[in-house]
Protein backbone atom coordinates (compact mmCIF):
# COMPACT_ATOMS: atom_id res chain seq x y z
CA UNK A 1 0.00 0.00 0.00
CA UNK A 2 1.26 3.49 -0.79
CA UNK A 3 0.65 6.79 0.97
CA UNK A 4 0.35 8.97 -2.12
CA UNK A 5 -2.05 11.76 -1.20
CA UNK A 6 -3.15 10.05 2.03
CA UNK A 7 -3.14 11.71 5.44
CA UNK A 8 -1.52 10.10 8.47
CA UNK A 9 -2.34 10.46 12.15
CA UNK A 10 -0.36 9.20 15.13
CA UNK A 11 -1.68 8.61 18.66
CA UNK A 12 0.76 8.47 21.58
CA UNK A 13 -0.78 6.82 24.63
CA UNK A 14 -0.42 7.44 28.32
CA UNK A 15 1.71 5.49 30.78
CA UNK A 16 4.14 7.85 32.51
CA UNK A 17 7.78 7.90 31.40
CA UNK A 18 7.30 4.31 30.20
CA UNK A 19 4.98 5.68 27.50
CA UNK A 20 7.27 8.62 26.78
CA UNK A 21 10.22 6.32 26.06
CA UNK A 22 8.22 3.67 24.19
CA UNK A 23 6.70 6.43 22.06
CA UNK A 24 10.16 7.88 21.47
CA UNK A 25 11.17 4.57 19.91
CA UNK A 26 8.11 4.77 17.67
CA UNK A 27 8.99 8.29 16.55
CA UNK A 28 12.57 7.17 15.92
CA UNK A 29 11.42 4.46 13.50
CA UNK A 30 8.90 6.75 11.81
CA UNK A 31 11.66 9.29 11.31
CA UNK A 32 14.04 6.74 9.79
CA UNK A 33 11.26 5.60 7.45
CA UNK A 34 10.66 9.17 6.26
CA UNK A 35 7.21 9.24 7.83
CA UNK A 36 7.71 11.67 10.70
CA UNK A 37 7.63 14.66 8.39
CA UNK A 38 4.58 13.18 6.65
CA UNK A 39 2.40 13.19 9.77
CA UNK A 40 -0.71 15.36 9.48
CA UNK A 41 -2.13 14.92 12.98
CA UNK A 42 -0.57 13.91 16.30
CA UNK A 43 -2.69 13.25 19.38
CA UNK A 44 -1.39 12.42 22.82
CA UNK A 45 -2.33 11.56 26.36
CA UNK A 46 -0.43 11.74 29.66
CA UNK A 47 3.11 10.36 29.24
CA UNK A 48 2.63 10.52 25.48
CA UNK A 49 1.95 14.25 25.80
CA UNK A 50 5.39 14.81 27.32
CA UNK A 51 6.85 13.47 24.08
CA UNK A 52 4.30 15.16 21.80
CA UNK A 53 4.71 18.47 23.59
CA UNK A 54 8.48 18.36 23.11
CA UNK A 55 8.07 17.33 19.46
CA UNK A 56 5.66 20.25 18.93
CA UNK A 57 8.08 22.62 20.63
CA UNK A 58 11.01 21.47 18.47
CA UNK A 59 9.15 20.87 15.19
CA UNK A 60 10.28 24.05 13.46
CA UNK A 61 13.89 23.32 14.37
CA UNK A 62 13.84 19.90 12.70
CA UNK A 63 15.81 19.67 9.47
CA UNK A 64 13.57 17.49 7.30
CA UNK A 65 14.82 15.82 4.14
CA UNK A 66 12.33 13.47 2.45
CA UNK A 67 10.25 13.26 5.63
CA UNK A 68 13.20 12.41 7.89
CA UNK A 69 14.68 14.92 10.36
CA UNK A 70 18.46 14.78 10.19
CA UNK A 71 18.79 16.39 13.64
CA UNK A 72 16.16 14.21 15.33
CA UNK A 73 18.61 12.82 17.90
CA UNK A 74 19.80 16.22 19.06
CA UNK A 75 16.44 17.99 19.04
CA UNK A 76 14.12 15.22 20.28
CA UNK A 77 15.95 12.17 21.61
CA UNK A 78 18.49 13.96 23.81
CA UNK A 79 16.09 16.25 25.75
CA UNK A 80 13.50 13.48 26.20
CA UNK A 81 16.07 11.03 27.54
CA UNK A 82 17.54 13.69 29.82
CA UNK A 83 14.12 14.35 31.38
CA UNK A 84 13.20 10.67 31.67
CA UNK A 85 16.42 9.98 33.54
CA UNK A 86 15.15 12.15 36.40
CA UNK A 87 12.67 11.28 39.14
CA UNK A 88 10.23 14.16 39.20
CA UNK A 89 7.04 12.66 40.64
CA UNK A 90 8.32 12.31 44.21
CA UNK A 91 9.79 15.80 44.48
CA UNK A 92 6.76 17.49 42.90
CA UNK A 93 4.41 15.46 45.08
CA UNK A 94 6.23 16.28 48.31
CA UNK A 95 6.47 19.98 47.48
CA UNK A 96 2.74 20.05 46.76
CA UNK A 97 2.01 18.58 50.20
CA UNK A 98 4.36 20.93 52.04
CA UNK A 99 3.30 24.15 50.31
CA UNK A 100 -0.39 24.99 50.87
CA UNK A 101 -0.23 27.72 48.23
CA UNK A 102 1.00 25.61 45.30
CA UNK A 103 -0.17 22.20 44.13
CA UNK A 104 1.88 19.19 43.05
CA UNK A 105 0.48 19.67 39.55
CA UNK A 106 1.82 23.22 39.44
CA UNK A 107 5.26 21.99 40.51
CA UNK A 108 5.03 19.36 37.78
CA UNK A 109 4.31 22.07 35.20
CA UNK A 110 7.31 24.04 36.48
CA UNK A 111 9.52 21.00 35.98
CA UNK A 112 8.32 20.51 32.40
CA UNK A 113 8.86 24.18 31.65
CA UNK A 114 12.36 24.27 33.12
CA UNK A 115 13.53 21.14 31.30
CA UNK A 116 11.61 21.23 28.01
CA UNK A 117 9.48 24.23 27.10
CA UNK A 118 11.13 27.37 28.51
CA UNK A 119 8.05 29.59 28.51
CA UNK A 120 6.45 28.38 25.27
CA UNK A 121 2.65 28.38 24.98
CA UNK A 122 0.22 26.21 23.06
CA UNK A 123 0.05 29.06 20.52
CA UNK A 124 3.69 28.27 19.70
CA UNK A 125 2.86 24.74 18.53
CA UNK A 126 2.95 23.98 14.79
CA UNK A 127 0.20 25.61 12.72
CA UNK A 128 -1.45 23.25 10.18
CA UNK A 129 -2.25 26.26 8.02
CA UNK A 130 1.47 26.42 7.25
CA UNK A 131 3.15 23.91 4.90
CA UNK A 132 4.74 20.94 6.62
CA UNK A 133 3.25 21.59 10.04
CA UNK A 134 0.92 18.97 11.59
CA UNK A 135 -1.99 19.44 13.98
CA UNK A 136 -1.05 18.59 17.58
CA UNK A 137 -3.83 17.75 20.04
CA UNK A 138 -2.94 17.21 23.71
CA UNK A 139 -5.69 15.57 25.77
CA UNK A 140 -6.70 16.09 29.39
CA UNK A 141 -9.96 15.10 31.10
CA UNK A 142 -12.40 17.73 32.37
CA UNK A 143 -13.50 16.66 35.85
CA UNK A 144 -16.50 19.01 35.72
CA UNK A 145 -18.02 17.97 32.38
CA UNK A 146 -16.70 14.40 32.32
CA UNK A 147 -15.44 14.90 28.76
CA UNK A 148 -12.07 15.11 27.07
CA UNK A 149 -10.43 18.52 27.08
CA UNK A 150 -8.26 19.41 24.10
CA UNK A 151 -5.28 21.74 23.86
CA UNK A 152 -4.58 22.83 20.28
CA UNK A 153 -2.49 25.53 18.63
CA UNK A 154 -5.59 27.49 17.65
CA UNK A 155 -8.02 26.77 20.49
CA UNK A 156 -9.02 25.08 23.70
CA UNK A 157 -12.00 22.75 23.34
CA UNK A 158 -14.44 20.58 25.30
CA UNK A 159 -17.53 18.82 23.94
CA UNK A 160 -19.70 20.46 26.61
CA UNK A 161 -18.02 23.86 26.96
CA UNK A 162 -17.49 24.46 23.26
CA UNK A 163 -14.40 26.06 21.71
CA UNK A 164 -12.24 28.97 22.82
CA UNK A 165 -10.66 29.99 19.53
CA UNK A 166 -7.40 31.87 19.90
CA UNK A 167 -7.03 30.99 23.58
CA UNK A 168 -3.72 29.60 24.75
CA UNK A 169 -2.00 28.42 27.93
CA UNK A 170 1.61 27.64 28.80
CA UNK A 171 2.65 24.48 26.98
CA UNK A 172 4.03 23.12 30.25
CA UNK A 173 0.61 23.56 31.88
CA UNK A 174 -1.10 21.72 29.02
CA UNK A 175 1.33 18.80 29.29
CA UNK A 176 1.02 18.77 33.08
CA UNK A 177 -2.78 18.66 32.85
CA UNK A 178 -2.59 15.82 30.33
CA UNK A 179 -0.27 13.86 32.67
CA UNK A 180 -1.88 14.85 36.00
CA UNK A 181 -2.33 11.29 37.25
CA UNK A 182 -4.84 11.30 40.13
CA UNK A 183 -4.77 11.81 43.01
CA UNK A 184 -1.20 13.14 43.36
CA UNK A 185 -0.99 15.65 40.49
CA UNK A 186 -4.69 16.18 39.95
CA UNK A 187 -6.47 18.50 39.62
CA UNK A 188 -4.83 21.18 37.52
CA UNK A 189 -6.91 24.33 37.16
CA UNK A 190 -6.93 26.30 33.91
CA UNK A 191 -8.52 29.75 34.00
CA UNK A 192 -9.94 31.28 30.82
CA UNK A 193 -12.17 34.15 29.73
CA UNK A 194 -15.75 32.86 29.31
CA UNK A 195 -16.28 35.40 26.52
CA UNK A 196 -13.69 33.58 24.39
CA UNK A 197 -15.89 30.47 24.19
CA UNK A 198 -18.53 29.63 21.58
CA UNK A 199 -20.74 26.72 20.52
CA UNK A 200 -21.09 25.10 23.93
CA UNK A 201 -24.10 23.20 25.16
CA UNK A 202 -26.91 24.92 27.04
CA UNK A 203 -25.94 23.75 30.52
CA UNK A 204 -26.26 25.42 33.96
CA UNK A 205 -23.45 27.71 35.14
CA UNK A 206 -21.74 27.58 31.76
CA UNK A 207 -19.78 30.80 32.32
CA UNK A 208 -18.39 29.54 35.62
CA UNK A 209 -17.42 26.23 34.04
CA UNK A 210 -15.58 28.08 31.29
CA UNK A 211 -13.88 30.49 33.70
CA UNK A 212 -12.31 27.88 36.00
CA UNK A 213 -11.66 24.52 34.32
CA UNK A 214 -10.66 21.62 36.57
CA UNK A 215 -8.59 19.00 34.75
CA UNK A 216 -7.08 15.59 35.39
CA UNK A 217 -5.04 13.08 33.41
CA UNK A 218 -6.21 12.60 29.82
CA UNK A 219 -6.02 8.83 30.25
CA UNK A 220 -9.03 8.87 32.56
CA UNK A 221 -11.24 9.53 29.53
CA UNK A 222 -9.24 7.99 26.66
CA UNK A 223 -5.75 6.61 27.30
CA UNK A 224 -4.95 6.36 23.59
CA UNK A 225 -6.16 9.75 22.35
CA UNK A 226 -8.07 8.31 19.41
CA UNK A 227 -10.96 10.79 19.18
CA UNK A 228 -9.19 13.42 17.13
CA UNK A 229 -7.92 10.90 14.57
CA UNK A 230 -11.13 9.06 13.77
CA UNK A 231 -12.60 10.36 10.54
CA UNK A 232 -9.86 12.98 10.23
CA UNK A 233 -7.03 10.99 8.62
CA UNK A 234 -6.69 8.15 6.12
CA UNK A 235 -4.09 6.22 8.13
CA UNK A 236 -4.34 5.80 11.92
CA UNK A 237 -1.16 4.77 13.75
CA UNK A 238 -1.37 4.00 17.47
CA UNK A 239 1.56 3.61 19.86
CA UNK A 240 0.09 2.21 23.08
CA UNK A 241 2.28 1.88 26.17
CA UNK A 242 -0.60 1.37 28.58
CA UNK A 243 0.29 -1.32 31.11
CA UNK A 244 -1.61 -4.63 31.04
CA UNK A 245 -4.16 -4.85 33.84
CA UNK A 246 -2.80 -6.68 36.89
CA UNK A 247 -4.79 -9.36 38.70
CA UNK A 248 -5.01 -8.82 42.46
CA UNK A 249 -5.67 -11.74 44.78
CA UNK A 250 -6.78 -9.59 47.70
CA UNK A 251 -8.01 -6.12 46.68
CA UNK A 252 -7.74 -3.55 49.45
CA UNK A 253 -10.76 -2.88 51.67
CA UNK A 254 -9.31 0.46 52.76
CA UNK A 255 -9.80 3.82 51.03
CA UNK A 256 -6.98 2.71 48.72
CA UNK A 257 -9.57 0.60 46.91
CA UNK A 258 -10.61 3.75 45.03
CA UNK A 259 -7.32 3.55 43.16
CA UNK A 260 -8.20 0.02 42.13
CA UNK A 261 -11.66 1.13 40.98
CA UNK A 262 -10.06 3.94 38.95
CA UNK A 263 -7.68 1.46 37.29
CA UNK A 264 -10.56 -0.89 36.40
CA UNK A 265 -12.55 1.92 34.78
CA UNK A 266 -9.55 3.17 32.78
CA UNK A 267 -8.66 -0.35 31.66
CA UNK A 268 -12.22 -1.08 30.55
CA UNK A 269 -12.35 2.09 28.44
CA UNK A 270 -8.96 1.31 26.90
CA UNK A 271 -9.95 -2.29 26.12
CA UNK A 272 -13.17 -1.21 24.40
CA UNK A 273 -11.43 1.41 22.26
CA UNK A 274 -8.64 -1.01 21.35
CA UNK A 275 -11.11 -3.74 20.37
CA UNK A 276 -13.15 -1.31 18.27
CA UNK A 277 -10.04 -0.01 16.50
CA UNK A 278 -8.61 -3.43 15.69
CA UNK A 279 -12.02 -4.67 14.52
CA UNK A 280 -12.12 -1.71 12.11
CA UNK A 281 -8.63 -2.53 10.84
CA UNK A 282 -9.52 -6.20 10.38
CA UNK A 283 -12.77 -5.41 8.55
CA UNK A 284 -11.06 -2.89 6.27
CA UNK A 285 -13.19 -0.01 7.54
CA UNK A 286 -10.04 1.79 8.63
CA UNK A 287 -6.40 1.66 7.57
CA UNK A 288 -3.38 1.82 9.82
CA UNK A 289 -1.70 -0.10 12.61
CA UNK A 290 -1.78 -0.57 16.36
CA UNK A 291 1.16 -1.71 18.46
CA UNK A 292 1.21 -2.04 22.22
CA UNK A 293 3.74 -2.62 24.96
CA UNK A 294 2.48 -6.19 25.43
CA UNK A 295 2.22 -6.97 21.69
CA UNK A 296 3.98 -10.19 20.71
CA UNK A 297 6.29 -9.21 17.86
CA UNK A 298 6.59 -12.82 16.68
CA UNK A 299 2.89 -12.70 15.77
CA UNK A 300 3.76 -10.31 12.94
CA UNK A 301 5.75 -13.09 11.24
CA UNK A 302 8.00 -10.41 9.80
CA UNK A 303 11.24 -11.78 8.34
CA UNK A 304 12.75 -8.29 8.60
CA UNK A 305 11.89 -7.80 12.29
CA UNK A 306 14.73 -6.38 14.38
CA UNK A 307 13.69 -8.15 17.59
CA UNK A 308 12.01 -11.27 18.92
CA UNK A 309 9.83 -11.95 21.93
CA UNK A 310 12.02 -12.69 24.93
CA UNK A 311 11.86 -12.70 28.69
CA UNK A 312 13.25 -9.17 28.54
CA UNK A 313 10.57 -7.81 26.20
CA UNK A 314 7.81 -9.47 28.22
CA UNK A 315 9.15 -7.86 31.40
CA UNK A 316 8.90 -4.36 29.93
CA UNK A 317 5.12 -4.47 30.40
CA UNK A 318 5.78 -4.52 34.15
CA UNK A 319 7.71 -1.24 34.21
CA UNK A 320 5.68 0.96 36.59
CA UNK A 321 3.67 4.00 35.59
CA UNK A 322 5.94 6.63 37.07
CA UNK A 323 7.48 9.98 36.22
CA UNK A 324 10.78 8.55 37.36
CA UNK A 325 14.05 7.30 35.95
CA UNK A 326 14.21 3.55 35.41
CA UNK A 327 17.96 3.36 34.75
CA UNK A 328 19.70 3.65 31.38
CA UNK A 329 19.32 -0.03 30.50
CA UNK A 330 15.54 -0.21 31.01
CA UNK A 331 15.05 3.19 29.39
CA UNK A 332 17.03 2.08 26.34
CA UNK A 333 15.06 -1.16 26.13
CA UNK A 334 11.74 0.70 26.19
CA UNK A 335 12.96 2.85 23.29
CA UNK A 336 14.18 -0.19 21.37
CA UNK A 337 10.94 -2.09 21.95
CA UNK A 338 8.82 0.81 20.71
CA UNK A 339 11.10 1.06 17.68
CA UNK A 340 10.99 -2.67 16.91
CA UNK A 341 7.21 -2.99 17.20
CA UNK A 342 6.65 0.12 15.09
CA UNK A 343 8.95 -1.28 12.42
CA UNK A 344 7.06 -4.58 12.23
CA UNK A 345 3.58 -3.03 12.52
CA UNK A 346 4.18 -0.53 9.72
CA UNK A 347 5.29 -3.29 7.40
CA UNK A 348 2.96 -6.16 8.35
CA UNK A 349 -0.21 -4.40 9.55
CA UNK A 350 -0.23 -1.05 7.77
CA UNK A 351 1.27 -2.63 4.65
CA UNK A 352 3.74 0.17 4.08
CA UNK A 353 6.81 -0.64 1.96
CA UNK A 354 9.37 0.78 4.38
CA UNK A 355 13.04 -0.03 3.99
CA UNK A 356 14.72 -2.55 6.26
CA UNK A 357 15.84 -1.10 9.58
CA UNK A 358 19.52 -0.42 10.10
CA UNK A 359 19.23 -1.85 13.62
CA UNK A 360 17.99 -0.93 17.09
CA UNK A 361 18.65 2.73 17.92
CA UNK A 362 20.09 2.05 21.40
CA UNK A 363 22.52 -0.84 20.79
CA UNK A 364 23.78 -0.81 24.38
CA UNK A 365 20.29 -1.91 25.54
CA UNK A 366 19.75 -5.25 23.71
CA UNK A 367 16.40 -6.99 23.90
CA UNK A 368 17.74 -10.53 23.65
CA UNK A 369 20.27 -10.74 26.48
CA UNK A 370 21.00 -9.26 29.89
Amino acid sequence: MTLDGKTIGLALSGGGFRATLFGLGSLWRLNEAGLLGRLDRISSVSGGSILAGLLAHRWRRLDFVDGSARNFTAEVVAPVRALCDKTIDVSAGIKGVINPFKSAGEYLADCYDNHLFHGATTRDMPDPEKPGEPRFVLYATNMQTGRSFRFRQDMLADWKLGMARGASVPLAQAVAASSAFPPIFSPIVVETDPAAWTEGEDIPQLDQLRRRIVLTDGGVYDNMGLETLVGKVDFVLVSDAGAPFEIELDPSETPLQMGRVRDILIDQTRALRKRWLIDDFTAGRRHGAYWGLDTQIDDYADPLAVAKDTRITNALAQVPTRLAGFGELTEGRLINWGYALTDAALRRRAGLPIAKSIGLPVPEAPLDKT
